[in-house]
């Protein structure tokens, strides 16, 4: 599994909101707003509610290739953009967790496979 630096573990703490993608049936790439959660050994985990009902679970249970982006804008003048892109495999796990009462009690677990970062500093 590939590593995060410090800087994009700060980054990707410091923030709430990504799009992951996925593949469906057909091939055809889905991105969908995410919430996702940092975790200490490497993973990332993303929660929602009523996840194992949606398409994003489907797809994965049929192919587990995932990526999630992150990604803010940190000033118009001069344009700054900084971000974090994670690719990965994806584990479908499904019981108690601690993210919270309002996520159902499915979960995705990424494991990072290649990341890639921009305007971050190290």
């Amino acid at each position: 599994m590939t590593e995060f630096s410090a800087a994009e573990r700060a980054y990707l703490t410091s923030q709430r909101l990504g799009r992951l993608a996925t593949v469906d049936p057909h091939g055809q790439p889905q991105a969908n707003p995410v919430g996702f959660f940092p975790q200490e050994d490497g993973t990332i985990l993303v929660g929602g509610y009523a996840l194992g009902t949606t398409k994003k679970w489907r797809n994965l249970q049929k192919n587990p290739k995932v990526a999630l982006v992150v990604d803010d804008i940190v000033s118009f003048r001069p344009w700054q953009v900084r971000g974090v892109d994670i690719r990965g495999e994806a584990e479908l796990l499904t019981g108690p967790h601690e993210l919270g009462p309002h996520f159902s009690e499915e979960l995705i677990r990424i494991h990072p496979k290649r990341i890639h970062s921009w305007g971050l500093e190290d």
